[in-house]
């Protein structure tokens, strides 16, 4: 008796490969418009985020603008030796951490505080208005910003003759040179100029609360502070850790342009942070290669902390940022 060939339906290797291809060719084919819609901004993030990622090997290199970057010569990690071992950076490291450090403290909680705030005043018409005043500072830029704190701050400004004509203030205080008034001024204009515009995220995170969960806490006779705190605050609780994630991205980002317009000779020691030393050793005096050491330090610190930040956020339960 002949039996009947043996057949068998499992497929070869490469079947599943070609199948997906094909799968995602007919649904590139299918949705064609919609990618096409991605594609400027698939070509912005290749063209200005990670073509340039390719100039960080200078930090490798002693760069010559002369020898160019293939005949630059490579230098290993001499560069970013010479940055830990410098008392000149880790007093910029110092300067960096403090002002952020402040800046986490008293300018992140700012709009949070201020959404709370907004979210309890009944009266729509008030609240549009504070928050059309409060968003203003965030279109002003920094020269016009510090030109207004130096108009109201200066020995001769408004402050100090309103403290020498009430308060009998026989010398003036030197606000803009005092290096002790450097890191507060910077992070009050933090807080007035975005502490508006902060709020918007957090006000659309309060617009989803469920207003049922306000009733069921009135019924048991919880006060408006009970509420905020038991209602109100745990449904923005992930947005603000995931803010607070991204802001640890950006611990050793203190803002150019604010600080180098208010620096001086007097509050250099306490204002030079690591956007200001980047710009005065590789602008001003063409170290590119440790400038860009610098920046690629920045950038894997500011990784590390998003990195652990969000693992820690996933072991106290939240959903982390990714």
């Amino acid at each position: 008796m002949e039996h009947p060939p043996m057949t068998t339906n499992e497929p070869t290797r490469s079947l599943p490969a070609a199948s997906s291809f094909a799968r995602v060719w007919k649904r590139l084919l299918k949705e064609k418009y919609l990618f096409l819609l991605l594609l400027p901004g698939l070509l912005y993030f290749i063209v200005y985020r990670y073509v340039p990622m390719v100039g960080i090997t200078i930090a490798f290199k002693d760069y010559s603008p002369f020898l160019g970057f293939a005949d630059s010569p490579w230098v290993g990690f001499k560069h970013f030796r010479t940055l830990l071992g410098s008392s000149e950076v880790v007093q910029v490291l110092w300067n960096t951490l403090a002002i952020s450090f402040l800046q986490i403290v008293f300018a992140f909680p700012a709009p949070i505080v201020l959404a709370l705030l907004l979210n309890e005043v009944r009266s729509q018409t008030y609240k549009r208005i504070v928050q059309s005043i409060v968003y203003l500072p965030h279109f002003l830029s920094w020269v016009v910003v510090v030109g207004i704190v130096f108009i109201f701050f200066r020995n001769d400004g408004i402050v100090n003759d309103v403290l020498r004509i009430y308060f009998g203030a026989e010398e003036p205080i030197r606000f803009l040179t005092e290096p002790g008034w450097f890191r507060p001024f910077i992070v009050a204009e933090v807080i007035w100029k975005e502490v508006g515009w902060g709020t918007i995220i957090f006000l659309a995170a309060l617009s989803g609360v469920d207003p049922h969960l306000y009733e069921a806490a009135t019924i048991d006779g919880a006060s408006r502070w009970k509420q905020m705190w038991h209602v109100t605050l745990p449904a923005i609780r992930s947005t603000i850790v995931i803010l607070l994630i991204l802001r640890l991205g950006d611990v050793l980002d203190t803002g150019f342009e604010q600080i180098w317009l208010q620096l001086n000779a007097f509050n250099m020691g306490v204002g030079n942070t690591l956007d200001t030393y980047v710009y005065y050793k590789g602008i001003q005096q063409s170290d590119y290669s440790f400038s860009t050491a610098v920046g690629l330090f920045k950038g894997l610190i500011g990784l590390i902390l998003v990195v652990g930040a969000n693992k820690l956020a996933k072991r106290f339960g939240e959903e982390g940022v990714y």
